[in-house]
């Protein structure tokens, strides 16, 4: 594969014990990369990210515009997750970094967490299973329901919202649900097109949103007043959208039967930190250690899929998937020169760009030019050697954000 430089000069740092599977096939492409275990704090990120080409992180490290900024070399982020809330996804754009997810590799191992825990909150199991530990023989059908033919509300109908839902359709289950985008109902789900009128449907509630600053609180006081009586409740989603005091309100007056919890507001950076929560000790409560996506299948998957973004990004230039530049697919090349150049979205940027090609007598194989809210990115393929002087104009032009050729 052609590359801009030498690939034993790409420097790759990988957090938070991301799965092995990412290491050696960035390794394989003959990158350096350096592994941790951890998350790193602002101040140390910073100290680490000095010369960084590719960083690779999970949900726990926050790359916040500090750290983008003071990241001199950085062409390429990866969450080896779904969610990119832990990402200033404006600095990046504006650094001209692109930012890859895994969106789907882990959706089913989330998909099941909820429904195994649906299972075991509403037979009450999390207590019968703690008392028998104690000594304690507590045989009783009280509280204990079977799934089937009880009404499951999920909000965010995305990837694993959705995915949840056919899953739950075929074990018996009524599927509602609410999202603020249209979203088209699968198999017999139907769509509830406001949040409170859905919390008093449905004998259980499943989250499935992001981590956007509009969803923060979203299930508070109030929503679980909305709630039915004996409901149970579930966050796999996104720690802060849920007022962690007003479930264990809930909880402990018997209005929520049952709570599956694996997102906190704050939660440890390693194993070696304690944990501390509201909800610890809570009545038939289920608490995991964020592992909603954490199987050994959906690591995998990830472990592959972002290291493969990053290689073709590296490689060709290629953003698909890319969730803050515009999404180019582009088509490999071997007799050209491709020019890369990543730009504010303001007027004149192509035209600047192909004055200075017309000026140097350089005749274009392909070009694509693709564009988003903030940013623009061209890419120029050309046929001929050029003069080192058309780099420096086309760093030049007005609106440049980061310049990179492929030789």
């Amino acid at each position: 594969m052609k590359h801009s430089f030498p690939k034993n000069k790409i420097k790759v740092l990988l957090l938070e014990g991301v799965h092995q599977a990412a290491r050696e096939k960035l390794e394989k492409e003959g990158y350096k990369v350096s592994y941790h275990h951890d998350a790193m704090q602002e101040d140390e990120l910073i100290k680490h990210i000095q010369n960084v080409h590719m960083l690779g992180i999970r949900s726990k490290t926050q790359l916040t515009r500090k750290v983008i900024e003071a990241a001199n070399r950085l062409y390429a982020v990866g969450a080896f997750c779904i969610g990119t809330n832990q990402i200033d996804l404006d600095a990046a754009s504006e650094q001209g970094i692109a930012v890859f997810n895994a969106p789907y590799s882990n959706t089913r191992s989330v998909v099941e967490l909820a429904i195994a825990e649906m299972i075991l909150l509403i037979r009450n199991l999390p207590d019968k299973a703690k008392a028998m530990h104690s000594g304690k023989w507590e045989k009783s059908a009280a509280n204990s329901r079977e799934l089937r033919g009880k009404k499951l509300g999920i909000i965010g109908y995305g990837s694993i919202g959705s995915q949840l839902s056919v899953l739950a359709e075929n074990m018996g289950l009524d599927v509602y649900y609410f999202d603020l985008e249209e979203k088209l109902p699968l198999g017999n789900a139907t769509k509830v097109d406001d949040l409170h009128e859905l919390l008093g449907k449905v004998d259980i509630v499943s989250l499935h949103i992001d981590g956007r600053e509009e969803n923060d609180l979203l299930i508070g006081e109030k929503e679980f007043k909305a709630m039915n009586q004996g409901c149970i409740f579930l966050n796999l989603a996104r720690g802060k959208v849920v007022d962690v005091q007003a479930l264990r309100n809930a909880i402990d007056s018997g209005k929520v039967l049952g709570a599956g919890v694996d997102v906190y507001p704050q939660e440890p950076k390693s194993n070696d930190e304690p944990f501390e929560s509201k909800l610890s000790g809570a009545r038939n409560t289920i608490l995991t250690p964020h592992i909603g996506g954490s199987t050994e299948e959906a690591q995998a998957h990830i472990g592959q899929f972002v290291p493969a973004k990053f290689i073709d990004y590296m490689n060709t230039g290629s953003t698909s998937g890319s969730v803050n530049l515009p999404n180019v697919q582009l088509p490999s090349f071997s007799t050209s020169h491709r020019f890369l150049h990543i730009h504010k979205n303001v007027p004149n940027v192509m035209a600047q760009i192909n004055q200075i090609l017309a000026k140097h007598n350089i005749n274009i194989d392909g070009q694509y030019l693709k564009t988003n809210e903030s940013t623009g990115y061209v890419i120029v393929d050309v046929n001929k050697n050029y003069d080192e002087k058309i780099k420096k104009e086309l760093k030049a032009v007005d609106g440049t954000v980061k310049f990179r050729v492929l030789y």
